[in-house]
């Protein structure tokens, strides 16, 4: 499910591994843009989904997963992450691309709208907007700043499980998953999280900018938002400013759960499916 793994080098020479599913076809490939921690791992049931139809793409970003780590914690921030994602781009020669983009991932996928225009075809946002809740983001740099060191697969699900009980997931099974996802194994055989924690520093102190002309840089594309109903990042209210600026908007909610969504889950997946399929 991971798919086979590819590394290219960003501008600066840092490795960052870039995770394919399906081959190059006549349709335009899906770019798959983790949140802030996460790896490009985390889309791999949606590229299942679609890689029979499209090439899928979905890199680990600097400092994430199997991608190199910076010395510089500056080496992190979005600015640069963002030119990541074009150096990708451009080494796999994705010169169009139906973006879809969790949290950091969204905000990513609105930047290259507003530096790249003709390289999005179209966007769906998994629950990030414009505006970004200030409690759910204490709770992210709180959490990114931590290793998590667990013994065992298992223990780092039932920590996961703990500590983000408004997630979707339900199974055993599907916690186990999740921390496959999140975890690695060090060298002494115990399991810690699969980034740099001094990712954190990115969010100390910062005042965001303000990220609605970046929303708008997506006026003139498909646009779908994902919401989980009790995400402290994405607000309801938030969601209704973004249809009042794009009453074409499609959107999904799943109610009850937190961010963020995993886009596999039986309410919104075959909807997303459906809104994939319908971009050429």
């Amino acid at each position: 499910m991971s798919g086979a793994v590819r590394r290219v080098s960003a501008a600066d020479g840092l490795g960052i591994a870039v995770r394919i599913w399906g081959e190059r076809t006549g349709r335009t490939p899906l770019l798959c843009l983790p949140g802030m921690v996460r790896t490009g791992g985390d889309f791999g049931r949606v590229a299942l989904r679609h890689a029979a139809r499209r090439l899928v793409v979905a890199p680990d970003y600097v400092g994430r997963g199997l991608s190199d780590r910076a010395r510089d914690w500056c080496r992190y921030r979005a600015e640069r992450t963002l030119g990541d994602v074009l150096d990708v781009c451009a080494a796999l020669h994705v010169p169009r691309a139906v973006v879809l983009g969790t949290s950091l991932g969204g905000l990513l996928a609105m930047g290259l709208a507003a530096a790249r225009p003709g390289l999005v075809a179209a966007v769906m946002l998994n629950d990030i907007g414009p505006e970004v809740g200030g409690s759910g983001l204490d709770f992210v740099r709180g959490f990114i700043g931590g290793r998590h060191t667990q013994p065992d697969l298992e223990h780092a699900a039932d920590f996961l499980r703990r500590t983000l009980p408004w997630l979707s997931l339900t199974t055993a099974e599907e916690w186990r998953e999740f921390a496959a996802l999140t975890f690695a194994r060090d060298p002494d055989g115990r399991w810690s999280a699969n980034w740099d924690p001094a990712i954190a520093r990115t969010l100390d102190g910062r005042v965001l900018p303000d990220l609605w002309p970046l929303f708008g840089a997506l006026r003139r594309v498909p646009l779908l938002l994902v919401r989980g109903g009790a995400s402290d990042i994405l607000s309801a209210e938030t969601a209704a400013r973004m249809r009042a600026r794009r009453p074409d908007m499609a959107e999904l909610v799943l109610p009850g759960i937190g961010h963020a969504p995993t886009l596999s889950e039986p309410e919104i997946a075959p909807a997303l499916d459906a809104w994939i399929e319908a971009q050429p």
